[in-house]
């Protein structure tokens, strides 16, 4: 058997760890366990109930553009899908009549 037999047999991913009675691993965290809860964010523009991303409204696009000028993933701002792609279009917009700079030096 060689080295590479080895490894594909291993079982992946933690198959070596040692666990407790308790399903604890040898380290004393719970498995799987991230270490501290995150609050899942909830959409600005639903909570406020704002159908259409005004381009005009720079106070609000400026939130969502940091100090480099790029538009911030979802991921990131918490904003869903349906209001990310409204966002990105207004923030274009504006970029297009110079209300907010592409980039910064």
């Amino acid at each position: 058997m060689s080295e590479f037999d080895k490894g594909e047999r291993g079982g992946g991913r933690g198959a070596g760890k040692d666990k407790d009675k308790d399903g604890k691993d040898a380290k004393g965290g719970r498995r799987g366990g991230g270490g501290f809860f995150r609050r899942r964010r909830v959409c600005k523009f639903c909570v406020d109930k704002i159908d259409y991303i005004n381009y005009k409204d720079v106070k609000i696009l400026a939130g969502f553009i940091p100090e480099r000028g790029k538009i911030q993933p979802r991921r990131i701002s918490g904003v869903c899908a349906l209001h990310q792609r409204g966002l990105q279009t207004a923030i274009k917009r504006a970029r297009q009549l110079a209300l907010i700079p592409y980039v910064t030096d």
